[in-house]
């Protein structure tokens, strides 16, 4: 079964596993993302750090958050170093793709094991 942007997030979970293979647990969450960066640009793959996304309501801007990466313009990866994921982080991906025209993003934990959870809003309005 092919799923939306799998060609991009297959490279992105390569990388994520070439990054933890080298660094293992225990950095912190920018060390991670940078580290990811550069693996990302291994790949091909065209990435940005710290995206300002603006959040709407009502066609006005209500606030603004930041993402962690942005691969393609089209996947947002949001990255965390805790010990395990919690719904609440699933939440957060999720409302950044509601917020955006975005559709896809990982979650990506660098925790004391790898944890990916993939997420996917269809932005039809």
């Amino acid at each position: 079964m092919e799923f939306k942007h799998t060609d991009i997030t297959e490279r992105v979970i390569k990388a994520v596993y070439t990054v933890f293979a080298s660094l293992g647990s225990g950095f912190l969450e920018k060390v991670y993302e940078n580290a990811l960066m550069l693996e990302l640009a291994q790949e091909g793959l065209l990435a940005q750090q710290q995206v300002p996304l603006s959040v709407r309501y009502r066609n006005q801007i209500v606030g603004e958050f930041f993402v962690d990466i942005l691969v393609n313009d089209t996947v947002i990866l949001e990255l965390k170093a805790i010990e395990a994921l919690q719904p609440i982080h699933e939440v957060q991906l999720v409302n950044y793709l509601k917020a955006t025209d975005l559709e896809v993003g990982l979650l990506i934990n660098f925790g004391p094991k790898i944890e990916i959870r993939r997420r996917v809003c269809s932005n039809k309005k």
